[in-house]
């Protein structure tokens, strides 16, 4: 992202109806700060409520938080989000991430044949739209996940995708450590 003002600025928190700010609230209480992407979601409550509806959900599913971050970082990178891939930097590293493990994440690749295989599943999902062949889907399978993770996956790409479109829109500010878009060789 430019250094350019957001063409969607972050909602000052002064100015949140009393739902929103309480929303906004438990955020900080969760993870003691405020993204500027929830501040953004916050123009609109119903945008915000499934943004965050999804992601508890999502939680709370089979895979751990470090393959969840494998796969958005994934993402980010096939959608060339700056402000995704900084935040899930940061929030892959907290969740047990290596440096290698984030920038394999980002190659659509892994430091094992599980991540490996769910990095690049996430990778192509993004990049073909939700196209993938038979034989990358076995491919997948073969790796040890069933119907139900690729399912839970396309939800997490699904989540991910959405971040990565509001802040190509909005012009987010990175308020996390920035890394750069280009993958080091």
């Amino acid at each position: 992202m430019s250094n350019l003002a957001p063409r969607i600025a972050p909602l000052d928190l002064a100015h949140a109806d009393a739902a929103t700010a309480a929303t906004l609230a438990a955020v900080k209480t969760k993870i003691g700060m405020v993204p500027n992407l929830f501040r953004t979601f916050a123009h609109s409550p119903t945008a915000l409520n499934a943004y965050l509806g999804l992601s508890e959900t999502v939680s709370g599913g089979v895979l751990s938080a470090g393959q969840r971050e494998i796969v958005a970082l994934a993402v980010a990178q096939a959608n060339a989000c700056g402000y995704c891939l900084a935040a899930h930097t940061a929030i892959g590293k907290g969740a047990g991430l290596s440096d290698a493990a984030i920038r394999a994440a980002r190659a659509g690749k892994g430091l094992t044949t599980a991540d490996a295989a769910l990095a690049t599943f996430a990778h192509k999902l993004t990049a073909n739209r939700g196209v993938v062949s038979d034989a990358e889907l076995s491919e997948f399978k073969l790796a040890g996940f069933d119907d139900g993770l690729v399912l839970e996956v396309v939800t997490l790409v699904a989540l991910n995708t959405l971040t990565n479109y509001v802040n190509h829109l909005a012009g987010t500010e990175i308020d996390f450590p920035k890394v750069t878009l280009d993958l080091a060789a």
